[in-house]
């Protein structure tokens, strides 16, 4: 978080364009949830299960809805319709971190061959291979290594301990997190007559477009044959694995955990929740949820909200899980009317007899 900031509560009313109640000369110096603020926080409030805080916290100021019951005047208050998306703008313009790191520094190498644009920061340790192109304002931080002919687009941030093979293209303003791996082998291999795999080359790339964010130690294989793409806006979470070949579309956003075999398409705008499999050589269209610890085996042509293993659309889904919860009742009941049907077919048979 940004430090030593001090901003009037009027500015902050001015920026999420908010109604002031209160006193417009109060000064904020930092932001913080409702339960944890203290003197001279914003905090906010958007959800009732949070509003049991609301008498005990020490905020100076706090964004809520318009109907909200403000029972105390020892806060001030600014009405905004959406209270959550106000105090990110808040953080955005004041409080977000600065990532500082200035100059290059001794212990980085960069070889004759590789160009720096404007402004570039390197930390300590970083290596950078031959014939590498890093755009203007671009930041990489200890210990992070490009191999040869990487190339960085402007303003760039690459943190710790990230390394990104050769031939891999970085786009602008993307964003990418501690321990990740760009560009590592795809996991290609062939079974020969004896039985024995042996490693197919994989000689294509990684291509990360505008805009795009990478968790720390996500791995992101190499196309055997083209590019691995990651297309503009795309977010994604820490411990996730594409293979090789995937095309992850715009503005989609993966959560931890998640895997993506080779040569899957992905459409824009998915949303692919914690500990999603998703099996190779699938499409995904667009717009489609797949919710957390669901596993796909095919293709989903449709948008829509899917869950389970083998993922389905989420209503059918819960409708088959309710049934397997009262699955051993079921048999219960079915036996009850098999010897039901049994006795009734033995007074048959004894009537007609």
């Amino acid at each position: 978080m940004n430090k030593n900031v001090s901003i009037k509560l009027s500015e902050i009313a001015s920026l999420v364009g908010g109604k002031l109640i209160g006193d417009a000369d109060v000064i904020i110096n930092s932001v913080a949830r409702i339960d944890e603020a203290v003197k001279g926080d914003l905090t906010f409030l958007y959800l009732h299960e949070f509003e049991k805080y609301f008498p005990s916290t020490g905020a100076a100021a706090i964004l809520v809805k318009p109907d909200f019951n403000k029972t105390r005047s020892d806060i001030s208050y600014i009405e905004v319709d959406a209270p959550e998306k106000a105090f990110t703008s808040v953080i955005i313009n004041f409080f977000s971190p600065k990532f500082e790191l200035k100059g290059i520094d001794e212990t980085s190498f960069v070889p004759k061959s590789s160009t720096l644009g404007k402004n570039v920061a390197l930390g300590k340790n970083v290596v950078i291979g031959a014939d590498c192109k890093i755009g203007d304002n671009v930041k990489i931080f200890h210990n992070a290594v490009l191999l040869e002919n990487v190339e960085v687009g402007d303003g760039s941030i690459i943190f710790q301990n990230v390394s990104i093979r050769e031939e891999c293209k970085i786009g602008r303003n993307v964003i990418i997190h501690a321990g990740a791996v760009i560009g590592a082998d795809g996991f290609g291999y062939q079974k020969d007559d004896k039985g024995v795999y042996n490693k197919v080359p994989q000689i294509g790339n990684v291509i990360i477009e505008d805009d795009v964010e990478i968790g720390a130690n996500t791995t992101i294989d190499r196309a055997a044959l083209g590019s691995t793409i990651i297309k503009k806006g795309a977010k994604i979470d820490n411990l996730v694995q594409i293979a090789h070949n995937v095309s992850v579309g715009n503005n989609t956003v993966m959560s931890a955990q998640s895997g993506v075999s080779g040569s899957v398409t992905i459409g824009s705008n998915v949303i692919v929740a914690g500990q999603v499999g998703i099996a190779g050589h699938l499409e995904i269209a667009d717009n489609v949820i797949l919710m957390a610890q669901s596993g796909v085996p095919k293709t989903i042509s449709k948008p829509g909200l899917y869950f389970g293993y083998p993922a389905k659309e989420a209503k059918m889904a819960k409708i088959l899980e309710a049934h397997f919860r009262n699955f051993p009742e079921y048999v219960d009941r079915i036996k009850k009317l098999e010897e039901e049907i049994k006795k009734l077919k033995e007074e048959i048979s004894q009537k007609k007899s």
